[in-house]
């Protein structure tokens, strides 16, 4: 059956959910009991509580006034200890899943152990329910805009000089820029080659990566994985030819970017390595500065092509070559981690941890999630990513399910320059809607809670699903084995379809999304499908954008 409701039975939803609305501000962070009522009423979670809308532009978001009151407090002390505003560390990895690292269950039990990576997230707030967009351009391109990939347009990875990236899109390092940080961007871009996406050209000091993809670098001269291109004078010669960048570059703003070195199978066994050293001799440099700095650090790994050099060659447990890349990904972290610490930098610098989306599925070895689908689909797999942030003497180690999705580290990344909350509506274009939620109370306060209230799932430039709570509902599904039988089961490999109107998953007790619930569970279907009605209202004022896509 589908849900359908008029607006009366809106009107009547709501009301019936005012008694609850009152505490909706500021719930304990521990389990409460309500007199007249059984059970209990859990910290973050929303799905009858209203959200605020703090500007017409921007995601409205859960209130907690005591946490913002406390977190502005603590910044406002760090500042008059340190003169200047944080420093935000942004570090990326790629394709790696929820469970490849220890912190998460994984590390050790899957072959590829990762203990610095685990000692930091334990000393943190790590983020169990952190959402990417379904894979790898779409999710950087959120992080650096605060929106979602059906705003800013870039809806799939654009591959071999495809045109289209983050020109004209208001981005994060530009407005950090404005505020007085030096903007330092590492590692892997793939948010558009042409020159006006270029990192020297979208808000950052100074870049030092490559402009698109490992593979595309690599699997065209690779006999062992494209005989049909390598070994083929011709055909090697097209691609060859091709309008994208086969370098490793370095440019400073406004530039050019200037060749390093061209990127062949031999050179990237050292690449990660290379762009550490990059990354050390920044933050060093840092060190002596009295401005506070973005860090954008994207790793090459763990994405397919991976070429292990001598040192991590069967470094890993597992023998494979990406366990052997997780295990040169923990020593990349550890060594900027180290470099920070050294030079005293941690009392002030909040450092991301996360990936751009769930585990590429379709070219073993791959890496690894406990949930249903992989990179490409919005079931959990695909978008659920391994998170957590850390900030020395600032963020309380623990746990959290709260969501949060990515989007949510551009109003955060501008609280900390200055801007907080709505203040974030008055920096971006009032045509340009903001999805991101600012999450620094959150993240700052004593057993803070999340400020999202819902996270949104997107297809192809579609709204798929919702997710509020325990609780997603699915209108759009990606099947792998459609039209594939026995192929692979990875996102790219498969088609899109229309549920029948009542998928609904408990991610509780089906974190698979194997059983779906909504014909027995209607009451729950309300409140969600309520929210994904409010949020195509937010598309009809703030329309669908699509710059690169599949069609």
């Amino acid at each position: 059956m589908e849900f359908s409701f008029s607006p009366k039975l809106l009107v009547v939803a709501v009301a019936a959910a005012l008694p609850l609305m009152a505490s909706a501000a500021d719930t304990p962070s521990t389990a409460t009991a309500r007199k007249g009522f059984a059970g209990y009423d859990h910290p973050n979670q929303y799905l009858v509580k209203p959200a605020t809308t703090i500007a017409d532009n921007m995601m409205p978001v859960m209130q907690h006034p005591a946490q913002d009151k406390e977190t502005q407090q603590k910044l406002a002390e760090l500042e008059k200890k340190t003169g200047k505003k944080p420093n935000v560390v942004v570090f990326l990895l790629d394709d790696v899943g929820w469970m490849d690292v220890g912190f998460n269950g994984g590390g050790v039990a899957v072959g590829n152990p990762t203990p610095d990576i685990d000692a930091v997230a334990s000393q943190g707030l790590i983020l169990t329910s952190a959402y990417s967009q379904p894979s790898s351009s779409p999710t950087r391109a959120t992080i650096l805009t605060g929106q979602y990939s059906i705003h800013h347009g870039i809806l799939m990875p654009p591959m071999y000089g495809q045109p289209g990236g983050l020109q004209g899109l208001t981005t994060l390092p530009q407005l950090l820029h404005d505020q007085g940080y030096v903007t330092q961007a590492i590692g892997k871009w793939h948010m558009g080659e042409n020159k006006e996406s270029q990192p020297q050209n979208v808000g950052f000091d100074d870049f030092r990566g490559f402009n698109s993809v490992s593979d595309m670098y690599t699997e065209w001269r690779d006999v062992h994985v494209n005989p049909e291109v390598a070994l083929s004078p011709d055909r090697s010669e097209y691609i060859k030819q091709l309008p994208f960048s086969k370098d490793d570059v370095h440019a400073v703003r406004g530039g050019e970017q200037q060749a390093i070195a061209d990127i062949t199978p031999k050179y990237m066994e050292d690449l990660d390595q290379r762009w550490m050293e990059y990354g050390v001799k920044f933050l060093d440099k840092m060190a002596k500065s009295d401005k506070p700095f973005f860090l954008y650090y994207g790793t090459r790994g763990c994405h397919f092509d991976n070429y292990p050099n001598a040192k991590y060659a069967g470094s890993s447990p597992a023998r494979t070559s990406y366990g052997d890349c997780m295990v040169e990904m923990n020593d990349v972290f550890a060594n900027l981690y180290k470099a920070l610490e050294k030079n005293g930098q941690l009392d002030n610098t909040l450092i991301v941890f996360t990936s751009d989306n769930g585990p590429e599925a379709e070219v073993p070895p791959h890496g690894r999630t406990p949930f249903r689908g992989a990179k490409g689909s919005t079931w959990e797999g695909g978008v659920r990513v391994p998170t957590f942030v850390y900030w020395k003497g600032m963020i309380q180690p623990r746990k959290s399910d709260g969501i949060v999705d990515l989007a949510d580290l551009f109003p955060t990344a501008l609280d900390l320059a200055g801007h907080p909350g709505a203040k974030v509506a008055n920096l971006v274009p009032k045509t340009t809607f903001i999805d991101g939620v600012d999450q620094t109370s959150f993240f700052l306060g004593t057993n803070g809670q999340s400020n999202r209230k819902a996270e949104h799932y997107f297809l192809n430039g579609k709204l798929a699903a919702v997710r509020m709570d325990e609780f997603k509902y699915h209108v759009l599904i990606q099947q792998p084995y459609a039209y594939t039988q026995s192929g692979y089961q990875g996102g790219f490999t498969g088609t899109v379809m229309q549920t029948a109107g009542s998928s609904v998953f408990n991610l509780y007790t089906d974190p698979q999304e194997s059983d779906s619930i909504g014909v027995r569970h209607i009451p729950m279907g309300v409140p969600l499908q309520t929210e994904m009605h409010a949020y195509m209202e937010i598309l009809k004022k703030y329309p669908p954008r699509a710059q690169i896509k599949s069609d």
